[in-house]
């Protein structure tokens, strides 16, 4: 199943949260994880993803469409 391309928030953490990487999703509300790398980050916030989704259509919830945001020029 083709999932849909949701923005992905990518931040560094600050060493008082344990260092590394926050990868956000703001179209799906407290979908997130992180990661020791912005890598592993953004590996683990599409398996984050992928459970969202999976627990909305169990719970018979509507899924958000993609939010469409112009990358700055």
């Amino acid at each position: 199943m083709d999932s849909p391309r949701f923005v992905i928030t990518i931040e560094p953490l600050s060493e008082a949260d344990g260092g590394g990487y926050l990868a956000t999703v703001p179209d799906l509300p407290g979908c997130m994880s992180d990661g020791a790398t912005d890598v592993e980050a953004l590996h683990n916030v599409h398996d984050a993803i992928e459970a969202w989704i999976e627990q909305a259509v169990a719970m018979g919830r509507a899924i958000p469409n993609p939010t469409r945001q112009r990358l700055p020029a």
